[in-house]
This record gives C-alpha cells, structure tokens and sequence, in this order.
C-alpha cells in the first residue's frame, strides 16, 4: 500500500510578530520559494488566513499592509506544492469564519458539489413521506385533485 501524500510537511505556530521582524532572517530561511497557508492573530484570536506561493514574500508583505498593525502573532503551514493550497485556504476560511475586519473573502471551492440543495430536496421528500403516513396518503392525494 502507497504511503499517502501529506498535506503539510512543516509547520511553525504561534510566533509572535516582534520575533518575525526580529529574527526575520532566520525564518525566512525556513520559508524561501517555500508555499502554504498562514494565519494572523490578533490578542490570541485567528484575524486573518491566507495562501502564498512564496510565503517569504507575504509575511514581508503583511508587516506593511493594511494589516499591518492589526496583527500580533502568527502561524505558518508549508505545503508540498501549490496544487491543493486554494482549497485548503478556502476550508480554513468556512471553517473558522475570521472577523470581517481580516478576511473579506469567505473562499470557495472550484470543483466541488454544494449539497445544499440537493440536501433540501431529500429532506422535503422525507418529510412529505412523514406527512403522509401521519395523515394517509389517501388524504394528500384528495387536496391536490381539489
């Protein structure tokens, strides 16, 4: 049997931002032309999620931007390969559900099935099923001939 991919091969959580800015060059190391998905806190709370192809570059990035100050500590999860990041990133997102002030995006899936309506159809059916074996079936098939 194949060993299976994994999804993330490292990761470094709960750093704080004076260490990235402090340390810059040593964490950089870790993530050079590395990908993966990041998260930003704020006093203990996930204020932001995000995917990078070159997460060197977005960590820099967010020191300077417009969330910039709005964020204390973060945490990074390197991936082999880009192929699954905006999925994940999308996942992270629906899951977690930071404040509007982080995140205004709530992500979404390319390829995948909402079985939302699908899901509202079984449901009415086995209610009305329900329905009518409570009441007879004889008595719903008498209201819509009326």
């Amino acid at each position: 049997m194949a060993k299976p991919t994994q999804l993330v091969c490292q990761h470094l959580e709960n750093i704080s931002r004076d260490a990235l800015e402090k340390y810059q060059k040593m964490i950089r190391r870790y993530v050079v032309r590395r990908q993966g998905v990041y998260a930003l806190y704020r006093r203990g709370r996930l204020y932001y999620v995000g995917l990078a192809s070159d997460l060197r570059w977005r960590l820099n990035q967010h020191l300077k931007d417009r969330h910039g100050l709005s964020w204390d500590r973060f945490s990074i999860y390197l991936t082999i390969g880009e192929s699954h990041l905006r999925e994940l990133e999308s996942l992270l997102l629906r899951v977690i559900k930071p404040k509007p002030k982080g995140n205004k995006k709530t992500g979404r899936f390319v390829e995948s099935e909402n079985l939302l309506r699908r899901f509202t159809k079984e449901i009415r059916a086995l209610q009305r099923d329900e329905l009518y074996s409570m009441v007879g079936r004889q008595a719903a098939e008498e209201t819509t001939r009326v």
